[in-house]
């Protein structure tokens, strides 16, 4: 018969006592861990800094605000949307292209900034970046770095057909000591 290495056990049957001081023990890990909580995870690099209440708030959902366009008996129509923050506050904006819903034709875009107050119900227009009176269309719209970035479509003159713009530009907007700064003037459209 061979011995084993591993001397034997002290006990081979557990008492009440035993039973009780293990319940006593789990109990007690688990209202510790109800009071002991690990850090939240984070996605930051160490050192990052933490991200504030204010750059987590949604952007300005642009339906539903009250645009300076007059579109008679038809309805207003978002076209297209992007969200970012331009102003550098760590909250977003939402900048809008709107246009009237004419059923046929190109009818001119409206680009407009909205934000929304801290507690206030609906967002509102805060800058005209286009307005539907310069006979604009608006494509290749964005959003990024801070800057609204678009491609305007105009006409060389009031007897062109509104279906077919003649005139092509880039256009940039960025905030800029409390007004949005157009790095092109609306002047140098061209062919």
């Amino acid at each position: 018969m061979q011995h084993s290495v591993v001397p034997e056990l002290a006990h081979t049957q557990t008492s009440p006592i035993q039973w009780v001081a293990t319940a006593t023990a789990i109990a007690g890990v688990v209202a510790l861990s109800s009071v002991v909580h690990p850090d939240p995870a984070r996605a930051a690099q160490p050192g990052a800094a933490p991200k504030t209440a204010t750059a987590t708030a949604a952007a300005p959902d642009p339906a539903g605000v009250d645009y300076p366009i007059v579109c008679g008996p038809t309805k207003v129509l978002v076209e297209k949307h992007a969200s970012g923050d331009l102003d550098g506050d760590g909250r977003p904006e939402t900048v809008a292209v709107v246009r009237c819903d004419a059923g046929s034709g190109t009818p001119p875009n409206g680009v407009y900034v909205l934000t929304r107050a801290e507690g206030a119900e609906r967002p509102r227009v805060v800058a005209t970046l286009v307005d539907p009176k310069d006979r604009l269309s608006v494509t290749d719209f964005a959003v990024r770095d801070g800057a609204v970035t678009a491609t305007l479509l105009g006409y060389s003159s009031a007897d062109v057909p509104s279906c077919c713009p003649d005139l092509k530009q880039d256009a940039k907007w960025q905030w800029k000591n409390g007004v949005f700064i157009r790095s092109t003037p609306s002047e140098a459209l061209g062919a």
